[in-house]
C-alpha cells in the first residue's frame, strides 16, 4: 500500500517538487468550488492537501465525499504556497501537497465532540471515546512529551551506570499503608497474589545481589480513594543505589530532572535545588510539600497569647495546642463575606472556626479585635511586621489541625488574590523527616515514609527509649522532592542491618512471627553482606502533569480511570462469568 510514507508534520521545503505518499485523517475540509483543500493530520502534525477539479476531476469527486476524520491515503507533489496563503500556525504552513491520488482507507462517523478544540469538553465523554480524544492536538502533544521524557530518563540513567531491571507484578500481599489489589491464584486454591504498590523489597534485594544501580519505569497499583493527582495504576521512575549517601541520590535526581525539563519544555533550571528541613517546612508553611512560589508564611504566635483573655486561645494552649497566624497583606481585598467563606472552608480541615482581625495603618478592627489587649496588639504588630492594610487569620487547636487548616487556607488565598506565578517551576528538597508518627486513637506508631527507611545512625539507639513525647527527636534519612507544592518523589537511605530492621518491625507493632511471614526473604537476604543502599521513586504522571500545566493526572495518562476507578472506554471493572469464579474458588456475596 505505502512504499515510502512521509509524515504529515514532517513535509519539508527540501521536498519541493517531489512526489510523496501520506496517510492520515481529515482534520478540516474547505470546498471553494473547483478547488478543494483538505488538512491531513497524523501523529506528527498537519499538512494541507490541494485538489484541483479542473486537473483531476476523478480525484476531486473522491475528495467531495470525504468528511472530517475519514482515514485517507494521499499521493501528490510538494509545492510552496504563495506568500499570502502561508499559514504561520502550522509547522508545514509554507507548503502544500497537490494531490494526484486519493484513497479512502476508511470512513468515519461524526465524532461526538469537536477534535479541533482545546476548550472544555465533558471529561466522561472524552474518556469514553479516548481513541478520538487522543487525536486532539493537546492530547497528542501531551503523549509525545511524555514519550520524550521517558526516553531522556532511560538515556540519562543508563549513562550513569544504572541497569534497567524488571521486577515482578504478581507478588505477595504485605498490607501496610494503602490497600492492595489482589489477584486470585487458580493453581493454589484460596491463595492470592498482590499487584505491587512499589518494587521496594525487590529493588533492595537487587542491591544485595550486587546490581548496585537499578532503575525501572514501572507500573504500580494502589487501591485508594482517587483525586486529581491519583490513579489506581500509575507509573513511577524507580531507582536504588548501593554504597551511597543522601547527597549522591539527590545529585543524580537533580541532573535527571534538569534533563527532563530541557527535553520536554525547553527549560533550563538552576542547580542545586533549595533545601529545607521537615520541621522548617511545617513551621513556615504548615505542610511538608510547600508551594514556595509566593509568600504568606505562617508564624507561631503562642507566646503572645499565653495569658490571653480570649477563651478560644487560652483553651487551645491549656489543652496542649498551638496558635499560629497567617498575615496577609491584601490592601483590603479580602471582604467580610470572603472571610466568612474562608471560615466555612476551613471546617473541611476540622477547624472549629477561623478567628481574624483587620490591621489598618496602626489600628486593629473587626473580627476578634475587641478581645485583644494592648500588649497583644503591640506584640502582634512587631512579630508579624504589620504594615499598611492587612488581615491576620488565626489557627488555634491541636498542632496537626492548625497546620492543616492554615496550609490549605494559605493556598486558597494565594489563588484568590492571584499571588501565585503560574509560569514558575519551584523545586524544593524537604529533608530530615521524623522516622515515625504516633496515632493517638490507635495508640500505635507508624512509619512516616515506610518501614525500611533508616534512622540517622546517631538516632538508632533512641528506638529503645521511644515514647510519643520524644518521637520527633528520631530523624529519618529520608528526602522528598517537591514541585510547586506537589510531592513528585520520595526516597530514603534504607536499613541494611537485620537487627535494626527487626527493631523497626518491633516498634511498629509487627510481631516476630508476622515479620517472618511477610518479610522473611528480606530479613534473610540482609544477613548476606547487604551493602548500605538507598533510593527514590519519582511519580512520572505527576511530573508530566505539572510540567505541561494540565489540571488532572488523567490528562497525561493515555487510558486513565475516573475518580471512581472506572475505564469509561472498556467499561472496566466488569463482572466475570460464574464459570471463571468457580475455577478460582471464589463466591461473590452481597453486603
Amino acid at each position: 500500500m505505502f512504499t515510502q510514507r512521509t509524515y504529515c508534520g514532517e513535509v519539508s521545503d527540501s521536498q519541493s517538487g517531489e512526489r510523496i505518499q501520506l496517510g492520515g485523517w481529515v482534520d478540516k475540509k474547505r470546498d471553494l468550488g473547483g478547488i478543494i483543500f483538505l488538512e491531513l493530520r497524523d501523529v506528527s502534525g498537519i499538512v494541507q492537501i490541494v485538489i484541483d477539479s479542473s486537473r483531476s476531476p476523478d480525484i476531486a469527486a473522491i475528495a467531495e465525499t470525504v468528511r472530517n476524520e475519514f482515514c485517507l491515503r494521499v499521493e501528490g507533489t510538494v509545492r510552496r504556497r504563495s506568500a499570502e496563503t502561508v499559514n504561520p500556525s502550522l509547522a508545514t504552513g509554507a507548503l502544500e501537497v497537490e494531490a494526484d491520488y486519493i484513497e479512502v482507507l476508511n470512513s468515519s462517523l461524526t465524532p461526538p465532540f469537536p477534535l479541533d478544540t482545546r476548550n472544555s469538553i465533558n471529561e466522561e465523554l472524552r474518556l469514553q471515546y479516548r481513541y478520538l480524544d487522543l487525536r486532539r492536538e493537546e492530547m497528542r502533544e501531551t503523549i509525545l512529551a511524555r514519550h520524550r521524557a521517558t526516553q531522556v530518563i532511560r538515556r540519562y540513567l543508563s549513562a550513569n551506570r544504572f541497569i534497567e531491571i524488571e521486577t515482578p507484578i504478581l507478588n505477595k500481599s504485605t498490607p501496610e499503608g494503602a490497600r492492595d489489589f489482589l489477584v486470585p491464584s487458580r493453581i493454589s486454591r484460596g491463595m492470592f497474589y498482590a499487584l505491587p504498590q512499589s518494587p521496594q523489597l525487590f529493588k533492595q534485594i537487587l542491591m544485595v545481589s550486587g546490581f548496585d544501580r537499578y532503575f525501572q519505569v514501572v507500573k504500580c497499583f494502589r487501591d485508594e480513594d482517587l483525586r486529581n493527582d491519583r490513579q489506581p495504576e500509575f507509573t513511577q521512575v524507580d531507582l536504588e543505589l548501593s554504597f551511597v549517601t543522601r547527597e549522591t541520590v539527590i545529585g543524580v535526581i537533580e541532573g535527571l530532572i534538569a534533563e527532563m525539563l530541557r527535553a520536554t519544555i525547553g527549560l533550563e533550571v538552576e542547580l542545586p535545588f533549595p533545601r529545607i528541613s521537615y520541621d522548617e517546612a511545617m513551621t513556615r508553611y504548615g505542610k511538608d510539600a510547600p508551594d514556595t512560589r509566593f509568600g504568606l508564611e505562617l508564624v507561631d504566635c503562642g507566646d503572645i497569647f499565653k495569658g490571653a483573655s480570649f477563651n478560644v486561645f487560652s483553651a487551645a494552649l491549656a489543652s496542649g495546642g498551638i496558635i499560629k497566624c497567617l498575615p496577609v497583606p491584601d490592601d483590603g481585598a479580602i471582604s467580610r463575606k470572603m472571610a466568612d467563606d474562608y471560615t466555612e472552608y476551613v471546617k473541611t480541615f476540622r477547624a472549629k472556626g477561623l478567628p481574624y482581625v483587620r490591621y489598618r495603618e496602626g489600628d486593629f478592627e473587626g473580627g476578634i479585635s475587641k478581645f485583644l489587649s494592648e500588649s497583644e496588639r503591640m506584640a502582634l504588630s512587631k512579630k508579624l511586621d504589620l504594615k499598611g492594610v492587612m488581615i491576620v487569620f488565626f489557627g488555634s487547636d491541636r498542632e496537626g489541625i492548625v497546620n492543616d487548616t492554615l496550609a490549605n487556607l494559605r493556598l486558597k488565598i494565594g489563588r484568590d488574590l492571584n499571588l501565585i506565578d503560574e509560569s514558575r517551576f519551584n523545586f524544593l528538597w524537604v529533608l530530615d523527616f521524623p522516622l515515625l508518627e504516633y496515632d493517638e486513637e490507635e495508640r500505635r506508631y507508624y512509619a512516616k515514609h515506610h518501614m525500611f527507611t533508616a534512622p540517622r545512625e546517631e538516632h538508632v539507639a533512641l528506638l529503645d527509649t521511644l515514647t510519643p513525647e520524644n518521637i520527633n527527636t528520631i530523624k529519618a534519612q529520608a528526602y522528598d522532592i517537591v514541585l510547586n507544592g506537589v510531592e513528585i518523589g520520595g526516597g530514603s537511605i534504607r536499613i541494611h542491618n537485620t537487627d535494626v530492621q527487626k527493631k523497626m518491625f518491633e516498634v511498629l507493632g509487627i510481631s516476630e512471627e508476622d515479620a517472618k511471614i511477610k518479610f522473611s526473604f528480606l530479613l534473610e537476604a540482609l544477613k548476606y553482606g547487604a551493602p548500605p543502599h538507598g533510593g527514590i521513586a519519582l511519580g512520572l504522571d505527576r511530573i508530566i502533569m505539572l510540567l505541561l500545566r494540565r489540571n488532572s493526572i488523567r490528562d497525561v495518562i493515555p487510558f486513565p480511570k475516573t475518580q471512581k476507578g472506572q475505564c469509561m472506554m472498556s467499561d472496566a471493572p466488569s463482572p466475570v462469568s460464574p464459570a471463571q469464579l468457580r475455577e478460582l474458588y471464589i463466591k461473590v456475596v452481597d453486603k
